[in-house]
């Protein structure tokens, strides 16, 4: 029997959904939220195999969300079920630790069986999905990879502001600013914050900030 807990902070989908997962005779819902804080907190208590997890949710957003929730519980495993496919997101939630990628609009058959996929430890994503994965995967490590929230942090970080300005001035979490920073520098080949504008810079990614 595959466990089950659903994400997502629409009542009419998640109940949708809910009821058709409980169709499959091998799934069992064990529980359906929405919002990522109570994910965190059903997770860890009932330590599910598979959560279905959408990425726009009320708080903590679901791609922060998806390493807070694999250590909480070890063992589960995230499949993403949202209504958004740009590289941000699909590429954001992969590197986050997310086993699958399916969008809204999915057939039945093609949910259970990403379900069954995931749960048995492979990989799930849409052929469109896995497109974008493997263009990304193909794509030299260089300038033009840069995703355009990537771009903003670098922007703000050639400005000078720290990780928590950057939070504040793009309404987005401290552990978000770090992840794209992390991402923006080993696609720059950086070490650093410093050598990553200097580098951007030089490619003309960016222009630095004029004094005043």
């Amino acid at each position: 029997m595959i466990r089950l807990v659903v994400v997502d902070d629409h009542p009419i989908v998640r109940q949708g959904l809910t009821a058709a997962l409980e169709d499959e005779a091998d799934f069992e819902v064990v529980g359906a939220v929405g919002s990522a804080d109570e994910a965190l907190a059903v997770v860890a208590g009932l330590r599910p195999d598979v959560v279905m997890l959408d990425l726009e949710l009320p708080g903590l957003g679901g791609i922060d969300a998806i390493p807070r929730l694999l250590e909480a519980s070890a063992e589960t495993r995230v499949l993403v079920f949202t209504a958004y496919d740009t590289d941000e997101r699909v590429l954001g939630a992969i590197r986050a630790g997310a086993r699958g990628y399916l969008l809204k609009g999915a057939s039945a058959a093609a949910i259970a069986q990403a379900i069954r996929d995931v749960a048995s430890g492979n990989s799930a994503m849409e052929p469109r999905i896995a497109a974008k994965l493997v263009t990304a995967v193909r794509t030299p490590r260089a300038a033009d990879r840069l995703t355009d929230r990537e771009r903003e942090v670098l922007g703000l970080i050639a400005r000078g502001l720290a990780g928590k300005q950057i939070a504040r001035a793009l309404t987005i979490s401290e552990r978000t600013v770090k992840f794209h920073t992390a991402s923006l520098l080993h696609k720059l080949g950086a070490d650093n914050r410093a050598q990553a504008v200097a580098l951007a810079t030089q490619r003309g990614l960016i222009d630095l900030p004029r004094e005043s």
